[in-house]
């Protein structure tokens, strides 16, 4: 296929090419592996800027999307691709093997790091999901910093760069400039930019913006960040989100209450057990418990029935069906004969119209995999907490190529935690409106 590029691909391929360390912010469905891999290969070929390239990527993206994306353009299927990914003697093996681009899964970024010490041999880096490495704590983090120096250029890319707020833009940002806009340390930029809001004693919760705070970080950052929503360069389908509610039978219902009760009143709510308790009462709702020996406890059926019930009103249209807990999957792979999205050939008959109820855990598929072609409804059965994974999950359906009106079901069981967990979402979501929306002014002046 021939690479047309939009006017805001073109200039998100330029500036890769022109700024050494560069984050792109781009919304779900823009084409971020298309751009980026246009650039490498320019950096590559026509100005000898580059040899090797490492990218950093969720394990299914790594293992598909970027070698599939090489393959389906004209001018980039002399790209050769190794796949670093694997047992470790794979892993080695890939790295041997001569190439232009190598793929790792970012839960292997610390073994490669340790694998090659000072002697890294990758001069440019690219990180997809580049959210994934908001933690300052993770081990894929510290070990990527210590290399960072020894990289000629780096992208970042991502669709929600500050999921929970952006104390989240610290270490993704460090990663680009080592320190350079946001302070050297994690400790410095709070200090900076933050003031303490909830507290037990010396245990800080969270953390509130200063006055002002906001606007100086997005201009700190603005030179090395590109912001791009979909909505801005897309004409993308009408998107429903539909609220489900699912009521409990009063028998039921009082169950749920007395559970809540008995482990509120049993357990000290600290940070740690208090998200014991809330992963507790989503299994509730649900349908289904871990007892304290790991094993599951069937509690109703409530949801089931109401999943039931979108099944066959779909009537033969395929649901995609997202999920939180492994008695989730079960139970409805049990029931209802769903197929569990696991290899590429699952994508594959997916798009081909084959899967009526296709079954995913946001976590493993709401990444850089294209299932557009095989359906235009989402159900949760369960939401997450990471609006990352919420946004990226429903992205699967709703984005470029989608040529029907997208609906995103949520089953929300009434008078449990399941109606806190979605408004939560919602809330999540005006940080990261205003994060993106200060740092696109400039291509906005420049197309």
């Amino acid at each position: 296929m021939k690479f047309s590029p939009h006017v805001y691909q073109r200039y998100a391929i330029e500036r890769i090419m022109n700024v050494d360390r560069l984050a792109l912010f781009l919304d779900m469905g823009l084409g971020k592996t298309s751009i980026t891999l246009t650039a490498i290969e320019e950096l590559i070929h026509d100005r000898f800027e580059v040899n090797r390239v490492l990218i950093i990527a969720p394990k299914r993206v790594a293992e598909d999307t970027w070698s599939r994306e090489v393959e389906k353009w004209e001018h980039l299927r002399h790209l050769r691709v190794s796949k670093v990914l694997g047992s470790e003697k794979q892993r080695i093996s890939g790295l041997l093997v001569s190439a232009d681009i190598y793929t790792i899964n970012r839960e292997n970024v610390d073994w490669l790091c340790d694998w090659y010490g000072s002697d890294w041999d990758f001069d440019m880096v690219v990180i997809d999901e580049l959210s994934s490495f908001k933690s300052p704590s993770s081990r894929r983090f510290k070990a990527l910093r210590k290399v960072m120096p020894f990289v000629k250029r780096v992208v970042g890319l991502t669709g929600t760069p500050a999921p929970n707020g952006l104390l989240d833009l610290w270490s993704q940002i460090y990663l680009l400039d080592q320190g350079e806009r946001l302070g050297r340390t994690v400790t410095e930029y709070r200090n900076r930019y933050f003031f303490p809001g909830q507290s037990n004693g010396h245990v800080v919760f969270n953390y509130v913006l200063k006055p002002g705070a906001e606007e100086k970080i997005y201009e700190r950052i603005g030179d090395i960040c590109v912001s791009m929503k979909a909505k801005d360069w897309l004409d993308l389908p009408e998107r429903i989100d539909n609220e489900i509610s699912v009521i409990l039978p009063s028998t039921v219902s009082k169950q749920f209450r007395e559970f809540k009760k008995e482990r509120m009143l049993t357990e000290e709510i600290t940070a740690a057990n208090a998200a014991v308790l809330t992963n507790k009462l989503l299994q509730f709702s649900n349908g289904a418990i871990y007892d304290d020996n790991g094993n599951v406890e069937e509690l109703h059926d409530c949801k089931l029935n109401v999943l039931g019930d979108l099944i066959e009103a779909a009537n033969g249209n395929p649901l995609l069906v997202f999920y939180s807990y492994r008695h989730d999957k079960q139970r409805i792979m049990e029931k209802y004969n769903a197929r569990h999205l696991d290899t590429s050939s699952d994508i594959a008959e997916w798009n081909a119209g084959k899967i009526p109820v296709l079954l995913a855990h946001p976590a493993s598929a709401g990444h850089g995999i294209n299932l557009q072609d095989g359906g235009s409804t989402v159900v949760w059965f369960s939401l997450p907490f990471s609006l990352e994974l919420y946004e990226q999950a429903n992205a699967r359906l709703h984005r470029q190529g989608q040529r029907k009106q997208v609906i995103i079901h949520h089953l929300i069981c009434e008078n449990t935690f399941d109606r806190a967990v979605y408004e939560l979402l919602g809330k999540k979501e005006d940080r990261q409106e205003k994060l993106l929306a200060a740092l696109k002014g400039e291509i906005e002046r420049v197309t």
